[in-house]
Parts: C-alpha cells; sequence; structure tokens
C-alpha cells in the first residue's frame, strides 16, 4: 500500500518543509534550528523507504503501519495545509500589496483541527458504536414475515482488534442484545489473512439469532493482500471461509437459502463479492445465486460492494432488498459529508430504486483503527408489509 505512493508521501514531506524553512527558519541565527527542524522529516523518508521493499499491501505486524500512518497524520498533514495556505496568502498579500499573510493565520487554525481529528479519531472515534434502526417496507413481503427484524453488521477487519478484544465483544454482545430473527454479516472479516480471526473464533460464534447467522465475502477475504504463492494464497482463502462455517456461520457464495415461517418463507441470498474486477474481485453471479427461485419470492441479497447493486442486481436479479458494506464512509466524515462520496454514489445509509432498496452499512471496524464522525455500526432492519397502491 505505502510502497506504491512512498514517493508522492516523500514529496509531502519535503516540498512543505523546504518551503517552511525558506520563509521561516534559514533568515533566523543558529544552524540547529534548521537541523532539528529537518530531522523529523529525515526520519520520516527512512521510514517511508522501510514500505518500499515490503511486498506485501501492509507489513504483517499491522501496528508498523498504524504508527507510520499517525506520524504522517501528527507531522506531515499539518505541515502541509500550512504550507500550502501560507503560500496562497503570500500571494494574495502580493497581488493585493497587504501588509500581512493571513493564510499563515488559516493554516494554524487548519493545523489545530487536523491534529483534533487524528486525535480524536485514533482514540475516541474508533472505539464509538451505534445501532442505526432502518424500516424498509414492501407489498411483496409475506405476511408471516411483517415485523421480522435483521440485524446487519459488516466489514469487521478483525487484525485491528488484535489488542483491543473487549471493544470488539461490545459489539458482538450489542448484536446478541436486538434478539434479531437473522443476523447477517456482509464481508470483509480480516485484513490480510484467517491467523487474524483465531483468537476470535469462539467469540464470533457466540453471534445468535432464530435464523441463524450469514455472511458473504469481502475484497479483503480473498488472499490479495499478502504476496505469496497460488498455493498458499488458495489454502488462505479456503481456511478464511472454513473458519466462517466453524463459527457457525452459514457462508453463502453465489448461493441462496430458504427461511420458513409457517406456510410463508423469504429468500436469503448471497453473491461473491462483486468489484471493479481490478482493484477489487469481480466473480458475483446472480444467475447462479438465484437459481431455482421463483419469481413470487421475497429475496434479502447479501453483497459486499455495493456498486454491484446498479451494476448487477438490479438489472440481473429480482431482490427486493440488497445489504452491502464496504465503503466505510471512509471512515470520515463532517457535517453528513464524506469524500467517499467522490468513488462511490451509493456509500452509507438507505438507497431505493422504486420499490427496491439497498441498505450500506459503514461498518464495524477498518484496516486503520481509525474513524471521526463514523462509528462503529451495526444496522437493526425491520420489514414491514405495505399495502399495495
Amino acid at each position: 500500500m505505502i510502497s506504491k505512493i512512498a514517493f508522492f508521501l516523500i514529496l509531502m514531506a519535503v516540498v512543505p518543509d523546504m518551503y517552511i524553512d525558506r520563509r521561516f527558519i534559514r533568515h533566523k541565527k543558529g544552524v540547529w534550528r534548521r537541523i532539528l527542524w529537518w530531522m523529523p522529516t529525515l526520519a520520516m523518508i527512512a521510514y517511508t523507504l522501510v514500505f518500499v521493499f515490503d511486498r506485501d499491501f501492509a507489513p504483517a505486524d499491522v501496528m508498523v503501519l498504524n504508527v507510520y500512518l499517525f506520524l504522517v497524520g501528527l507531522l506531515v498533514v499539518p505541515k502541509c495545509l500550512f504550507a500550502i495556505c501560507s503560500a496562497i496568502g503570500w500571494a494574495i498579500r502580493k497581488a493585493c500589496r497587504s501588509k500581512r499573510n493571513y493564510g499563515n493565520l488559516v493554516g494554524v487554525v487548519l493545523v489545530a483541527f487536523s491534529w483534533y481529528v487524528l486525535i480524536y479519531g485514533s482514540f475516541v472515534g474508533f472505539r464509538q458504536m451505534t445501532v442505526r434502526h432502518v424500516t424498509y417496507e414492501s407489498p411483496y413481503l409475506p405476511k408471516a414475515f411483517d415485523g421480522y427484524r435483521i440485524v446487519q453488521f459488516s466489514d469487521v477487519h478483525i487484525g485491528s482488534y488484535i489488542d483491543n478484544e473487549k471493544l470488539l465483544q461490545e459489539f458482538v454482545d450489542s448484536i446478541n442484545a436486538q434478539k434479531a430473527d437473522m443476523v447477517v454479516f456482509t464481508g470483509d472479516l480480516q485484513n490480510r489473512e484467517p491467523q487474524e480471526i483465531y483468537p476470535f473464533r469462539k467469540m464470533l460464534g457466540s453471534l445468535k439469532a432464530k435464523d441463524g447467522v450469514f455472511s458473504v465475502i469481502g475484497n479483503h477475504d480473498y488472499a490479495n493482500y499478502i504476496e505469496a504463492s497460488p498455493e498458499v494464497k488458495a489454502a488462505n482463502e479456503h481456511e478464511t471461509r472454513s473458519l466462517e462455517v466453524q463459527m457457525g456461520w452459514q457462508l453463502l457464495i453465489n448461493e441462496h437459502r430458504m427461511v420458513r415461517r409457517g406456510g410463508d418463507s423469504i429468500v436469503v441470498a448471497g453473491m461473491d463479492n462483486d468489484g471493479d474486477g481490478r482493484k477489487f474481485p469481480q466473480n458475483g453471479d446472480v444467475a447462479k445465486t438465484l437459481r431455482g427461485v421463483g419469481d413470487s419470492a421475497f429475496v434479502i441479497m447479501l453483497e459486499h460492494d455495493p456498486t454491484a447493486w446498479r451494476r448487477k442486481i438490479l438489472p440481473q436479479g429480482k431482490a427486493q432488498l440488497t445489504l452491502s458494506g464496504h465503503t466505510h464512509a471512509m471512515q470520515f466524515m463532517l457535517g453528513g459529508w464524506s469524500p467517499v462520496a467522490f468513488v462511490y454514489d451509493e456509500w452509507g445509509g438507505m438507497y431505493y430504486e422504486g420499490s427496491r432498496a439497498m441498505n450500506v452499512s459503514t461498518g464495524v471496524g477498518g484496516f486503520i483503527p481509525f474513524r471521526f464522525g463514523v462509528p462503529g455500526e451495526i444496522v437493526v432492519i425491520e420489514l414491514k408489509m405495505k399495502s399495495e397502491e
């Protein structure tokens, strides 16, 4: 991950320091002042170069990556913000022949805010949890399922909880406290490899619902985030899927199950991950997933990547309700807006296309233990009958 953008990160560290050194430091007496100023930047360059030689998406010891990213947020990003504001202010001052560079003041404010975001998101926001309640009404819902309650959780990224089991236990307890008819997990159980799951098997196996726990595979549940032989990757992917089954979850990979209440039934279907086919695996097969399902059936589709909803599920399938995750809302939201909106049209909450809908969960955890304005969430979805108009 870092190796692909290492050059850009080094520029981010060096260029602002060059500007600040030239504008504020070099004219002052004392060579030690300049040496002390540049030492953190040189250390960040060295730290960045460590990742250049790591062929994996992230190091096996994720703490090494987390510390690095925290330092980027603490040192590199604030200097970039200040240098950009100061340079713009300097240009405006020259153009307007003003005596003061107000960009410096704006830069200082943004630096303070960036530190607040970093510290809050790392030490408070990632530990917050919310329960979001949603009601989905459909004229096609069988009468016996009126009031049926589903708990959805997504994107655990369990490797991020290795030293924080208590927090994950709180999520598990909260899910069980909802006393749901069904629990569904919409992908990304791990960060890199199945070994992360081992310490949490008993905890995740304690999830309970009347009709069971259903799950699908996310892009991180493949072996694409490590450099290994095809044999090792295949073994890892098999182990991840096996662990979900061992925990008592009903893993759905382009298949479906029937859930019955008396003479009525609904279908819970699960597609394989279906992303863009470049960065993310595109293995979803709607026809295979719904093979044998009647046209009048009420279908709940589980699919990790929400882009598959408009690309495949709506045009090729008949699922009334799709449940997805994947986006995390980029783990940053301010005033109800997230920069992930530049990448995804549907990235958090309920979306409708006629009577059909998709709920996108912003997830429980994250590869990087940071959340600002986007607490980890579980979603309680209540199904209700709607009279046909």
